[in-house]
């Protein structure tokens, strides 16, 4: 289940897509609006993207995932649109047989997703809004290169 959508993303409905007896651990990523960035209070968001190649590029990064890691099931949503604070933006869940495999497999889908997904965030403040410029991060770096 990998999707673009302006509509609320429907977690209950991704949690039943994870149910699968051959998988003991299921990673679920949530990323949501927050009321702050940079030092700034935020609003809302609101996200853009070019819907087709999105789609395409979360097609390609599931089979990514998939093909490094012995994945039972997985999901990956992005939704579009104006945001509210707490709303969640985007949603990986992954279920492997093991929780290590579902935890590296969940990390790493979110962490390409962030690099490749053309999909891009304004934010809304008090003083206007702007922008954002995405961070891109290297999957490949140790938790304590991340952490410096």
């Amino acid at each position: 289940m990998v999707d673009i959508t302006r509509d609320k993303i429907d977690l209950d409905r991704l949690l039943a897509e994870m149910e699968s007896p051959e998988s003991g651990g299921v990673v679920v990523f949530i990323g949501r609006v927050r009321n702050h960035a940079q030092g700034r209070e935020v609003i809302r968001m609101e996200y853009e993207g070019y819907e087709p190649m999105a789609r395409r590029v979360l097609q390609q990064l599931e089979n990514e995932v998939r093909e490094r890691w012995p994945v039972e099931k997985i999901a990956m949503v992005h939704r579009l649109g104006i945001l509210e604070i707490g709303e969640a933006s985007v949603v990986i869940a992954v279920a492997c047989a093991h929780r290590a495999q579902a935890f590296e497999a969940c990390r790493y889908a979110i962490d390409r997703l962030k690099e490749t997904l053309p999909v891009w965030k304004k934010e809304f403040g008090l003083d206007g809004a702007s922008w954002v410029e995405g961070v891109m991060p290297n999957v490949h770096q140790s938790e304590e290169e991340t952490n410096r």
